[in-house]
């Protein structure tokens, strides 16, 4: 049925004996607000790390429970030492022997009772066996992980004694500063984001309230959905903070290109030949069929047009699929101001 009604849209088909259909008519007008787009995101940490050690080990234990709070610098998890300890033992005893060597060395040459080459080597020997020490010294370090800064444990990811390689994440630290909120963007949005002016979020927890939002980073990279991701910072003193995890929806507010644009709802469109139409309705009551270019569609279900038409033309808005050139038609009353919705 619908197959039929665009075509006969199309044809300009019809005939005279049909009684005039109904149409709601709308007019033509600038539209100079700012332009508003929404799109559903994600609260996540703004900081979010695994971490793993540096060497590889049996896991001692791992010291802090899953959602326990931790401060920069708390121990967080640690490998059995003996190793290490004893590595560094022996490193350090060579490292003694080489040392003293070394100094005698440098002390005959400054006497003038060695050679020259044996100063080389003696001074050579050394700076080799610190560097043995120190990296000795590290890697018993390196058997304890610390938190890197104030947050919340949110997993664990190996218990002991597991043996884990070098690098292998063990937990997952959740920083506890404000949160941010993560959309993706598409190409439209992305080469305008100079003109961003505004964020604000909604939740399903706070009903009729907003949170502005601070823009935090923008990925120059798209997807492979072809969107951007766009990171907005939440105010650290909004009160209560979301959590991690939780659905926001985020408006973006952009400023004006400086030139009012001309806005249709989008019920007014229909497609005709591969090309966006809109039915103009003429002085008297007849209809012609008008392309029109499509900017952008806004999410309030309006389109914003570039070309096509001029501010006070009269376009139908409801009943565009039955309609075809210069068909006479009649226009229903507007709706009254009690009438809430247009439903009467």
């Amino acid at each position: 049925m619908l197959f039929g009604l665009t075509l006969a849209a199309c044809s300009g088909a019809g005939g005279d004996r049909e009684p005039l259909p109904s149409v709601r008519l709308d007019t033509v007008t600038l539209s100079a607000a700012p332009l508003v787009s929404e799109f559903p995101g994600r609260v996540r940490a703004a900081e979010e790390v695994n971490l793993a050690f540096k060497v590889s080990g049996r896991l001692r234990r791992i010291a802090v429970e899953e959602g326990a709070r931790v401060r920069r610098g708390d121990l967080l998890a640690e490998l059995d030492p003996a190793d290490y300890a004893l590595q560094l033992q022996a490193v350090e005893a060579e490292y003694r022997r080489v040392k003293a060597e070394a100094e005698r060395v440098m002390a005959l040459y400054a006497d003038s009772v060695v050679t020259a080459d044996s100063y080389d080597k003696a001074r050579y020997g050394l700076e080799q066996m610190t560097a043995k020490y120190e990296n000795a010294r590290r890697q018993l370090a390196d058997t304890r992980i610390t938190a890197p800064f104030d947050g919340v444990l949110q997993r664990r990811l190996f218990e002991a004694p597991t043996v884990v390689a070098a690098g292998m994440p063990v937990v997952t630290l959740l920083s506890s500063a404000a949160p941010e909120i993560e959309i993706h963007i598409p190409a439209s949005d992305y080469v305008r984001r100079g003109d961003f002016a505004a964020f604000e979020a909604s939740f399903d927890f706070l009903p009729g309230r907003t949170l502005p939002l601070q823009l935090a980073t923008i990925n120059p990279k798209a997807n492979a959905n072809q969107l951007y991701a766009v990171r907005l910072a939440v105010p650290a003193d909004a009160d209560p903070l979301p959590a991690p995890g939780m659905n926001a929806l985020v408006r973006i507010t952009r400023r004006g290109t400086g030139d009012a644009a001309i806005e249709v709802p989008a019920s007014a469109l229909f497609a005709c030949e591969g090309r966006s139409c809109v039915w103009v309705c003429r002085a008297d009551s007849t209809v012609e069929r008008r392309e029109v270019r499509i900017r952008r569609l806004t999410t309030d279900g309006a389109a914003q047009l570039s070309a096509g038409l001029e501010p006070g033309e009269r376009i139908v808005t409801a009943g565009v699929d039955r309609l075809y050139e210069n068909q006479r038609v009649a226009p229903l009353a507007a709706p009254a101001e009690t009438n809430i919705g247009g439903l009467l």
